[in-house]
């Protein structure tokens, strides 16, 4: 077992990490609305709308989609600039601090591929790194939630021995590894640039893997809710998510070939199947972490006490 933490939990920075991922998956949601409403060129410049950088031009039609999203990425990009600062004034942990620049990096990465979209026309491409990225921008806030949580910060790590082979750790990365990789090819997919065929056949990979995954961490650590809890969020998002893929796979591909305009059904169930994605790829990542967290590995453990017991001079001295 080893020693708790020692950080001191601050209370303001972690409810600001948790209110930028809530404006994150808000923001997650516009961009979703401006893709199903063909809205992507309503706005034909940028980093100017329409030649002005801070004039609201009229909402209407696909501009509102375009330029509402523009706005909820400005607020999530000071939301995220603030954050990493403070994240460098409270955080002794290092690696936090890291991450709180890693998320700048993203969302600043994120701010241009949107820009590069734009200005070449919606390249396939590009608009699915664009699309991807969001996703992983919201796991990344989502894990900084976690870490800055009173929970992470000051309770005992290492309280389970994870004896099975695939460890559940090892699972949960996969999952999460096999989430990303469907993202990709569903935003393609939505992008015009690949066709249903491969996201469809990787949905079946990937529910294989969360149904083994979360079967696995609910059966083995019902008494760890660290774990219990993001395992049991995994599999209810995961019959969410199929739910909504079904219904997106009717709207878009079924019922909206013929259609002048999206309908109003594809729009809501697309955006809905985009946004039960990316929860299901933060839900992923925190049972990574989790896991990783308070979940032993025996071998770790002999290795390390083998280690212990060879190198002794130094013990004994």
């Amino acid at each position: 077992m080893r020693a708790a933490h020692h950080n001191a939990y601050h209370a303001g920075h972690h409810r600001f990490a948790v209110f930028t991922a809530g404006a994150t998956f808000v923001l997650l949601i516009a961009g979703a609305l401006v893709t199903s409403n063909d809205a992507g060129l309503a706005v034909p410049d940028w980093p100017t709308s329409f030649g002005s950088l801070y004039k609201i031009p009229p909402m209407v039609g696909g501009v509102k989609y375009e330029h509402g999203h523009r706005m909820v990425a400005q607020f999530v990009g000071l939301l995220t600039i603030v954050l990493a600062v403070w994240t460098q004034r409270v955080e002794p942990r290092g690696w936090m601090r890291g991450l709180g620049w890693g998320a700048l990096a993203l969302v600043i990465v994120q701010g241009v591929l949107g820009g590069v979209t734009v200005l070449f026309f919606l390249p396939p491409w590009v608009s699915t790194a664009h699309a991807t990225l969001a996703q992983a921008f919201f796991s990344t806030v989502v894990l900084m939630a976690l870490f800055t949580s009173r929970g992470w910060v000051e309770e005992e790590s290492r309280m389970a021995l994870d004896v099975r082979r695939p460890r559940l750790a090892t699972l949960a990365a996969w999952s999460a590894a096999a989430i990303v990789l469907q993202l990709i090819l569903g935003a393609a997919f939505r992008h015009s640039g690949m066709k249903l065929l491969p996201h469809l056949i990787l949905a079946v990979v990937v529910t294989a893997l969360i149904l083994w995954t979360s079967v696995r961490a609910l059966m083995d650590y019902a008494h760890a809710p660290e774990i219990f809890r993001p395992a049991l969020v995994l599999l209810v998002l995961l019959v969410v998510q199929l739910g909504l893929g079904f219904g997106a796979y009717l709207t878009r591909v079924e019922w909206s070939q013929d259609a002048p305009q999206p309908l109003a059904s594809m729009v809501a169930t697309t955006v809905a199947h985009v946004a039960a994605g990316a929860l299901l790829l933060a839900a992923s990542v925190v049972l990574v972490a989790q896991t990783r967290r308070h979940l032993a590995d025996p071998d770790e453990i002999r290795h390390d006490h083998r280690h212990k017991t060879h190198t002794p001079k130094a013990v004994h001295a």
